[in-house]
């Protein structure tokens, strides 16, 4: 299964970032092999409607849930429609520590 997890990058490593449409950056890690790739958001400087657009960038790489602090309505709207799992995590939270209470099964998730 492949994850999405919004960060920032800082100094002391990625982070989780709080805006799901305009991230800085998306990680994917795919649990299976254990590949993680980080793809640069194209669309966070969008002048509107990133969210659905970021929603397609993760159905086109086969994800399956998405890690991030706050998501909209439309971007909500869309992730549902996709059938992506959402899990909201703190801000600011180094991202390995987001996966592994992802793993554990203690990120709240939104239905």
């Amino acid at each position: 299964m492949k994850i999405a997890v919004s960060i920032r990058t800082t100094e002391s490593g990625p982070i989780v970032e709080q805006r799901f449409g305009r991230t800085p950056q998306i990680l994917i890690l795919d649990e299976e092999s254990g590949d993680k790739q980080i793809l640069d958001n194209p669309f966070a400087d969008g002048a509107g409607g990133v969210g659905p657009k970021v929603v397609q960038l993760l159905m086109n790489n086969d994800v399956k849930a998405v890690i991030t602090g706050q998501v909209g309505g439309n971007a909500l709207a869309a992730l549902r429609n996709s059938g992506i799992t959402i899990y909201t995590c703190e801000q600011g939270v180094p991202v390995e520590e987001a996966l592994e209470k992802f793993r554990a099964g203690t990120l709240p998730s939104i239905q």
